[in-house]
């Protein structure tokens, strides 16, 4: 059966620390190095790792054979004379890579936890590549003749090659959204799920617009590309849905925002007050805009962001003043007791520098990439919609193009700790 086959997988979890949340930004290198097993024995870096063939049985016995499905095909179980059917999928991930073989590590370290729980009528075969697109390009070509499902690649830029080849045949989900991602149409048989700051913060953008219908927001970012890149997509969301904003780009020093322009912000929404406050910043930097404008009214003023406002538990600095700051996270990060969360082992970190939060997200990514492939492979071409670990999933695969929709979870600083928002 599909145990003689494939050999306890060993899953050593460990995550990296890092000052900055997943979406600043989730392609950053992590600290995440979790020393997995695959789930097959070792083959050179170009094809898909195998499990080595089991010994023949004796001559008097059949051998054991197992049919492999076409993709979107349902797997069958076990049961009778009939042996199962396996659907393959191939994990193809940077792990070659020094800039990004940790992030990969972690994503790995998910997708083998999510699979270690639902295996039967899977098999998962890790696919290492290095950096270079073309890399990844011919590595996908081999993985194709072996695998029923790809799942990878990682880096933008792989996704952008990828999504601009004629190679996608079979299904694919890719762990990322190809640059310029509004002009890069995917092919029909590929599924992005990145995990995406701007899709982060258009929804804060509308949640805040549910709270203060009609309102004015100032957005205040700081100078580095992924905080423009927030301020921008919250900037369009809400001058989209008719609402003013204003934008202020504060300048920093070592990573702090310049105390002269606080003091200036401070007495231009004295003089020009505005309903709230988005903050394209990071968690360090918005702790001392807070800390700036604790002085009334301005204290009032309702303060929104992204998960860039969640550094993990093992960063989070005790104090009030991040107290009431609305912000989205994964329900990894915010709703620990969640059900969907909490059936899956969480990493285990070996040291205090494996504790990053972009890690974590990381690894929850790795856990929903699993879980789509197998509902793909379960109803093929139906829509579906999961309780994930990153998010509210909504999905439809095998229908002309691909649609993949992720809602976060709404949160709120209290007493130091962002918990979901009406607890």
């Amino acid at each position: 059966m599909l145990a003689k086959k494939i050999r306890n997988t060993l899953l050593c979890l460990a995550i990296a620390t890092l000052a900055s949340a997943c979406s600043t930004p989730c392609g950053s290198p992590g600290a995440l190095c979790a020393p997995i097993s695959s789930v097959t024995s070792p083959a050179p870096a170009a094809a898909p790792v195998r499990a080595p063939e089991p010994p023949p049985p004796p001559p008097a016995e059949e051998p054991e054979t197992f049919a492999v499905p076409m993709p979107g095909t349902a797997p069958e179980q076990p049961g009778g004379t009939a042996p199962a059917a396996v659907t393959r999928i191939g994990l193809m991930l940077p792990l070659r890579s020094e800039a990004l073989g940790r992030a990969a590590d972690a994503v790995r370290a998910g997708f083998l936890a999510a699979w270690e729980r639902d295996r039967a009528g899977f098999e998962v075969n890790v696919i290492e590549t290095g950096d270079a697109p073309q890399d990844v390009l011919s590595i996908y070509n081999e993985a194709l003749k072996t695998n029923d499902i790809v799942v990878g690649p990682l880096a933008r830029s792989a996704v952008t090659s990828l999504a601009a080849s004629q190679a996608v045949s079979k299904p694919t989900i890719a762990l990322n959204h190809p640059e310029d991602r509004d002009a890069t149409p995917l092919p029909q048989k590929m599924l992005a799920i990145g995990l995406s700051i701007e899709d982060e913060a258009r929804q804060v953008a509308d949640m805040a617009a549910r709270d203060f219908p009609g309102g004015e927001a100032i957005i205040v970012s700081g100078g580095n590309a992924w905080q423009k890149r927030l301020a921008g997509a919250f900037a369009a969301q809400w001058q989209q849905r008719g609402l003013k904003a204003k934008t202020l780009e504060l300048s920093t020093l070592n990573g702090y925002l310049s105390d002269p322009e606080l003091v200036a912000l401070r007495s231009r929404l004295a003089s020009e007050p505005v309903e709230l406050l988005f903050a394209a910043l990071d968690v360090d930097q918005t702790r001392q805009l807070r800390v700036a404008l604790n002085a009334p009214p301005l204290d009032l003023v309702p303060v929104y962001g992204t998960s860039s406002l969640n550094p993990g538990r093992a960063l989070l600095v005790p104090g009030p003043e991040l107290d009431g700051v609305r912000l989205l996270d994964l329900p990894w990060q915010v709703q620990r007791d969640h059900p969907a969360v909490m059936v899956y082992p969480q990493p285990e970190p070996r040291d205090e520098a494996r504790l990053s939060a972009d890690m974590e997200r990381l690894y929850a990514l790795g856990i929903d990439a699993f879980r789509i492939a197998r509902e793909i492979t379960l109803k093929p071409g139906q829509p579906f919609k999961l309780d994930g670990v990153t998010g509210q999933l909504s999905v439809d695969f095998g229908n002309g193009p691909s649609r993949f929709q992720r809602i976060e979870t709404p949160a709120v600083y209290k007493n130091g700790v962002p918990l979901p928002a009406g607890q």
